[in-house]
């Protein structure tokens, strides 16, 4: 009988679900046996795991048991739900909502950065917010060596981080409008071809910010534990299907050049850096759709502050992956309860 751990997908069905297992068989992630769980509608259905057929079964409450580690990414609202439920059935959840993000007894973790905050967790460790992922990976690392006391992001973000069925909505709609046709908008209630608008989450009417915003300022300060960081974010829709891109320009305690941030970057985990000045190339959706790494690039001087202590450059990530199920991955081969061969 195998030892290694039962995982179950909460969500199987969305565009995470299907990451969560392509990246489990990339990464050659052990597992002994695959619970695949989504809603009542998908329920019967089958899914291709490791060349062998795996039944989705309709999430329940009973449907942790014998569960090792839960991968969710299902929604707040399920997430609130049904994790502590997978946790009292002795599941380890890695949670990919915003749902427990900012619990004070709940890990918010990038590997790359506070993997040994998962030692920490009570059942439940949170998958950040996939734009704080983005922005993080690369600025941890000069954070470490010169305090980043201020940064101003600006998001580009794709149809990918509102699901499968925006990333349709966003191919039916492109269609219609070359075609002349009408299109109703179902999923993003503003029109998406050929379009930018602001992320369509809610605005908080006292601050003139969306949750959006709200996640990168408060998560960043999380993870870094620094509650004095300075942030400025403005997060939109673009008209990209997958991978998100930002414009990140922060400001550190002592001088810094672009050979200083080169040299942290070309060591940095995670991180590839994309700056090609000459041929004018730099991270685009484009390649970083289905890469592992976050793509730097447009790496040069603040020219607004004489102080010498700003950059500016511009970054991508495919939100899927590393912006949500390559992240909880990572966790999760972390996770110590995780049983080995």
């Amino acid at each position: 009988m195998s030892n290694d751990p039962v995982v179950a997908i909460v969500g199987v069905t969305g565009a995470v679900g299907a990451e969560f297992i392509a990246t489990m068989d990339k990464r050659n992630f052990r597992v002994g046996k695959l619970k695949a769980l989504a809603s009542a509608r998908s329920a019967g259905q089958t899914i291709n795991f490791r060349g062998e057929p795996v039944v989705i079964e309709e999430l329940n409450p009973h449907s942790f048991h014998g569960v090792d580690i839960a991968l969710f990414s299902a929604g707040g609202s399920i997430s609130k739900k049904y994790a502590p439920i997978a946790v009292k059935s002795g599941a380890v959840v890695v949670d990919n909502s915003s749902a427990f993000r900012m619990d004070p007894d709940v890990p918010l973790v990038i590997p790359e950065i506070n993997a040994g905050r998962i030692r920490d967790h009570k059942g439940i460790i949170a998958n950040p917010n996939c734009s704080a992922i983005t922005a993080l990976v690369p600025l941890w690392p000069i954070h470490r060596q010169n305090r980043i006391k201020r940064m101003i992001i600006s998001t580009y973000q794709a149809a990918s981080g509102a699901g499968a069925a925006a990333m349709e909505e966003l191919k039916e709609s492109t269609r219609a409008s070359l075609e002349g046709r009408p299109f109703t908008p179902k999923v993003i209630p503003l029109p998406y071809a050929f379009n930018v608008f602001s992320h369509n989450t809610a605005i908080d009417p006292a601050t003139g910010y969306n949750d959006e915003e709200t996640k990168v300022i408060n998560e960043t300060r999380k993870i870094f534990e620094d509650d004095k960081i300075a942030i400025g974010v403005t997060c939109v829709r673009v008209p990209v299907l997958r991978a998100h891109c930002e414009a990140i320009t922060f400001e550190c305690e002592r001088p810094i050049s672009e050979d200083d941030v080169r040299a942290i970057l070309s060591q940095a985990p995670g991180v590839r850096i994309v700056d090609d000045r000459a041929k004018n190339y730099f991270p685009m959706p484009i390649d970083a759709s289905g890469q592992d790494d976050v793509l730097v690039g447009r790496i040069r001087n603040d020219l607004s502050d004489p102080s010498g202590h700003s950059i500016a450059m511009f970054v991508s990530a495919d939100q899927l992956l590393k912006g949500a199920a390559l992240n909880a991955v990572q966790i999760a081969e972390l996770l110590p309860q995780r049983a080995m061969a």
